[in-house]
């Protein structure tokens, strides 16, 4: 989950001239107020306090919020989650507002993290941030999720209710990770139904993930009716991932997003897992390419981390040969259990007339109260400039060595 990977990604999508086709847009950090909206305001304000130097003081604070073997604490941690979950719900305000029909935060779609524990190297639960800014304007919001693990902080979020339906494909069984979404939980009280789980098993290949994940979705948004759709793209389900264990190509896991736009529907995407960090990089910028309608050359431009594509140096990878365990009669129970229980949702759920809560907006600054002497750091002062140079080609790239994701 190291932001290198968000680095390559950057830079592949600039290589490619994709930024030329979008509107880009440099996030606030989200505020402690804006995180307690799903996280509990004593976690929140852990991982504000806590640090390297610091850690071995709190040992019952670190095993009460889950910090620790898979969710490590360092160096401005807290500014990280301020950063990805802030990029997430800026995406979703500007769905709000209309002023974008497509919104993109590879750096976000960390979904694991719980209201009061960090998980599975989530610490911050952007995409329950992002899902209730939507339920301000939307009656109701579709989650799909196919990173390899089950998006599990984000359906036990939601698992009451029917305003947001969440359907995530994921491995399941043999003790992996989190252990969670068998087919059978589905939701409770008024979320029963609403909470849809597609579990895999080693080795699914393009053509079966690809022809489920199209019947499913499609009846779905069919029964459902959602105004806005989140997209988690995570990509440790491709094929060759250091801790994934499925044989999708980029080609098959672009071919999901390419369905889900096809609905027309406002749409935000984000990124999630991945631990081969060129693969992602390759995934994400094939994906970007066809949320922009572009397709890209197989050969990869030259750009500032070229080496790390060697040897073929394209976008391409190999097929996974990883013997796929699952059956057609196993996916045909799948589907069948899956379509039986969309079956039992009557009619889309509404929500009653009522006033729509304002964004949350905090200034960082006071001009007024500004003193001429102190120094200020790099991300206020953008803040406060309209960045009409954001990006430039060649030697007149201001981000040339910025390791911001894009």
């Amino acid at each position: 989950m190291k932001p290198h990977r968000l680095c390559m990604t950057h830079h592949l999508v600039l290589s490619y001239g994709l930024y030329k086709k979008m509107e880009i847009y440099r996030p606030h950090k989200a505020y402690p107020v804006e995180l307690a909206q799903f996280h509990s305001a004593d976690y929140v304000e852990f991982l504000h306090r806590i640090s390297p130097n610091t850690q071995h003081l709190f040992a019952d604070e670190l095993a009460r919020y889950n910090l620790g073997e898979d969710c490590p604490v360092f160096e401005n941690l807290f500014e990280f989650c301020q950063m990805y979950a802030g990029g997430t719900i800026d995406a979703a305000r500007r769905l709000n507002h209309q002023l974008c029909d497509i919104a993109i935060n590879w750096s976000g779609g960390l979904h694991h993290a719980k209201k009061s524990a960090a998980s599975g190297f989530c610490y911050i639960n952007d995409l329950v941030l992002g899902i209730l800014e939507l339920l301000k304007y939307h009656a109701r919001v579709l989650y799909i999720d196919i990173d390899v693990h089950h998006g599990d902080g984000v359906e036990e979020a939601f698992y009451f209710t029917d305003r947001v339906m969440t359907v995530s494909f994921h491995k399941f069984g043999d003790m992996f990770f989190p252990g969670t979404g068998d087919v059978k939980d589905i939701g409770e009280r008024e979320g029963k139904y609403y909470a849809i789980n597609v579990p895999l098993k080693d080795g699914i290949d393009d053509a079966s993930f690809t022809r489920l994940f199209k019947t499913i979705i499609a009846k779905v948004v069919e029964t459902y009716l959602p105004g806005v759709i989140v997209l988690q793209c995570g990509a440790d389900s491709l094929a060759g991932d250091r801790l994934g264990c499925f044989n999708l190509s980029i080609e098959g896991h672009s071919e999901c997003v390419k369905f889900v736009k096809k609905f027309n529907l406002p749409l935000l995407v984000t990124g999630g897992g991945g631990y081969t960090k060129e693969n992602v990089a390759r995934c994400w910028t094939v994906e970007t390419g066809v949320l922009l309608d572009a397709d890209l050359p197989n050969e990869i431009p030259e750009n500032e981390y070229i080496k790390y594509f060697a040897p073929d140096y394209t976008l391409k990878i190999p097929n996974g040969n990883m013997e796929n365990l699952n059956s057609k009669s196993y996916l045909s129970t799948i589907k069948v259990q899956v379509l039986e229980s969309l079956r039992c949702i009557q009619h889309a759920p509404g929500v009653q007339m009522q006033e729509v809560p304002p964004d949350f907006y905090i200034p960082e600054f006071d001009e007024d109260e500004q003193n001429p002497d102190e120094r200020v750091d790099q991300h206020t002062t953008d803040k406060q400039i309209q960045r009409d140079d954001e990006y430039f080609e060649g030697d007149n790239d201001n981000d040339h060595n910025m390791e911001d994701g894009p």
